[in-house]
């Protein structure tokens, strides 16, 4: 095993971790942008009123997207077990 290999397998992962987190992050960020300016427009400044609508948005994409991010991870760890023998020898 290079040091090419393993740079490559830790891009790999990188990539892979990025992706995954996407959904994630880009739903809390535009729930967090649309809360924050219903609270700037209201005055409200409830802390809950940013948390209950991010939580439940975030948990609503975890559903909807939980079977493609758990089939990326999967396709990863298959395709790094695949290749183990090759880097080994």
């Amino acid at each position: 095993m290079t040091e090419s290999d393993v740079m490559q397998i830790i891009t790999d992962a990188l990539v892979v971790a990025a992706r995954i987190s996407a959904p994630i992050l880009l739903t809390s960020i535009v729930v967090g942008v649309v809360v924050g300016l219903f609270q700037s427009v209201t005055q409200i400044q409830e802390p809950t009123l940013s948390f209950v609508p991010k939580f439940t948005a975030v948990g609503f994409v975890i559903v909807i997207f939980g079977p493609w991010m758990m089939q990326e991870m999967t396709s990863f760890t298959a395709n790094l077990i695949g290749q183990l023998p090759e880097m080994v020898s």
